[in-house]
């Protein structure tokens, strides 16, 4: 049986049936050896510096498994340019290699493909993860900055970023994100626990078994994040406490407590004008 894509079948659908995907998927027949020598960064990359330690790092990985995923070029008069890959190909030429894997694709192609997945990632009926692996395609295949990517689909930067921020969710919070068990504000919330794996695990687990709001998503995972403890941070959730409820006989009226960052809201319903003179007047009372 054929392994089933995390995402879903909407990723697959973006690429032009007509078009080899071979871009965006390692083929070990199409993966050439070639001259490091012959392979040149793209002038018109905008990344121009590298952490050298993490490129010390990737090298020393490379001197003993050799490059794992091939890089993506494109023909010159004079041999190659990278069009992704740059860091595994400086990786390699400081390992001491002499060639490199990659795969030779024509200009045409890339912008055809690069074309397609700008145009379809706003398609209507693109989950938000399909969406945001659109986006990372793009990243590393294409080697686009956020912020250009941002630009062609006419989104905000913070918006694409927050997008391919889901990719980080675990895994049992995309699937329920994937089947539209949590939305994408929950999903939010979750990320912001990144670092706590139990936390992240209480909170889908309060959200779809509680069936919270984002509001009360987001409540827990401040009060988690300021280092209360679960009990006490799902306290913080709570919109109807023994308090609220003395309250609430008290004025004949629906009382409600709201948490924020800083303190919070004590939130009194009423009817109508009438119901509301008529509370106005027991707190004046109360307070005389």
């Amino acid at each position: 049986m054929a392994k089933r894509s995390p995402l879903g079948r909407g990723f697959d659908s973006l690429i032009p049936k007509e078009i080899d995907q071979s871009i965006l998927e390692e083929d070990k027949h199409r993966v050439q050896k070639i001259l490091i020598s012959d392979i040149k960064p793209n002038p018109a990359q905008p990344r121009r510096e590298f952490d050298q330690t993490a490129l010390g790092e990737l090298s020393k990985s490379i001197e003993h498994h050799g490059v794992l995923q091939p890089i993506v070029v494109v023909r010159d008069k004079n041999g190659y340019l990278i069009v992704a890959g740059e860091r595994r190909w400086r990786a390699a030429r400081d390992a001491g290699l002499k060639e490199l894997p990659a795969i030779v694709r024509s200009l045409q192609e890339l912008e055809r493909i690069e074309l397609s997945l700008i145009e379809n990632i706003q398609r209507v009926d693109l989950s938000p993860l399909e969406q945001a692996m659109a986006v990372y395609q793009l990243q590393q295949q294409f080697s686009l900055a956020l912020d250009e990517i941002a630009e062609k689909l006419g989104k905000a930067p913070s918006t694409v970023s927050n997008l391919t921020r889901l990719l980080e969710l675990p895994e049992s919070a995309r699937e329920a994100l994937k089947a539209s068990k949590i939305s994408e504000g929950h999903a939010r919330a979750i990320l912001a626990l990144r670092g706590s794996p139990a936390k992240q695990s209480e909170l889908l687990h309060s959200i779809l078994n509680n069936g919270w709001t984002v509001r009360q998503a987001e409540q827990f995972a401040v009060a988690a994040k300021r280092g209360l403890s679960t009990s006490k941070a799902k306290g913080r959730t709570a919109t109807e406490t023994e308090l609220t409820r003395r309250i609430s006989r008290k004025l004949g009226a629906d009382v409600k407590i709201k948490h924020t960052a800083k303190g919070g809201q004590l939130i009194i319903g009423f009817k109508d004008e009438v119901h509301l003179a008529k509370l106005t007047e027991k707190l004046r009372n109360t307070s005389e």
